[in-house]
């Protein structure tokens, strides 16, 4: 596992931020539990609680009690309840509801970052904004977040009351969200991505087209076929790389990105986890960066 800045908090998070929430504990406690133990021993040292549900809570608070307190990372996310329903909720009573309900079922004692979820323009009270605030004077919270990927981002970056930024980010990404990074870490705000992933292979229509190899091994597509043309299959060669899954290869070119603290990941298994967490120390295979970045062009003209 390799480190990066947690924005100027002075802290160093894990190039990977274990997110948990109901399906972590889809396969019972104990297996929850080793779930978290493994990410531990593999290095993880951030994670993120999708919601405010006590149980879930309750089990992050067993793991890594375990471990110094300084040393890890916890961050919550505000406004979805406790997960279990849908229920948005940014007034200052519900959050802090939140936040205490966490804190008293984990033991944790504090929350590192406390983030909201994709808040509506008009979505989030000065009151509610204002409560976290006295919270972080308290220390009950340290860092206050924002997570979300519609243009609203933009107005909540340039408040300057947020410390970090939650965005989606992939190997598509265009200017505005590569901008809004830009911005947000020109304001000394940590990164966070997520959704670094989506399996183009079920997006795709059509029949598929046997595809070439070309230099070294990378899938070389003929004239005519779909990732010459730019369409659905541009991205096909992810899944034609020797050695690489395409899920790795995606949140590999992520962390190529310097101004990327942190990538947010799911693994309700530990084999599957252990994948992911190998993947910070591989290198992306000669010539793929510059593929890819052809693969963006081509689906974008």
């Amino acid at each position: 596992m390799r480190y990066r800045p947690f924005g100027s908090s002075g802290a160093a998070v894990s190039n990977l931020t274990l997110s948990l929430g109901q399906q972590t504990l889809a396969r019972g406690r104990g297996a929850a539990l080793d779930l978290l133990y493994t990410a531990l021993e593999c290095g993880l040292n951030s994670y993120r609680l999708e919601a405010a549900d006590p149980v879930v809570a309750e089990v992050l608070g067993e793991a890594l009690s375990h471990v110094d307190r300084k040393l890890v990372s916890v961050a919550l996310t505000l406004g979805v309840g406790d997960g279990r329903k849908p229920q948005r909720d940014f007034s200052a009573q519900g959050m802090t509801a939140a936040i205490d309900r966490v804190l008293h079922y984990s033991g944790l004692g504090w929350i590192d970052l406390a983030t909201l979820e994709e808040p509506a323009e008009d979505e989030l009270p000065r009151s509610s904004l204002e409560a976290l605030k006295a919270m972080r004077a308290t220390g009950r919270v340290k860092l206050l977040g924002v997570a979300g990927g519609g243009e609203v981002m933009d107005a909540y970056v340039s408040t300057g009351a947020f410390d970090a930024l939650l965005t989606p980010f992939d190997l598509n990404s265009g200017w505005p969200v590569r901008h809004r990074v830009r911005s947000a870490r020109e304001q000394d705000m940590a990164v966070f991505a997520y959704d670094y992933f989506t399996d183009r292979r079920k997006a795709r229509r059509g029949p598929s087209e046997p595809v070439k190899k070309g230099l070294f091994g990378f899938g070389r597509a003929p004239e005519g076929h779909p990732a010459r043309r730019g369409g659905d299959d541009a991205f096909g060669f992810l899944y034609r790389t020797q050695h690489w899954t395409a899920e790795a290869i995606c949140l590999a070119y992520v962390l190529t990105d310097p101004s990327i603290s942190s990538v947010i990941v799911q693994a309700d298994d530990v084999e599957r986890l252990k994948v992911l967490a190998a993947t910070p120390e591989r290198d992306l295979p000669p010539g793929l960066s510059a593929q890819i970045e052809m693969a963006r062009v081509s689906r974008a003209a």
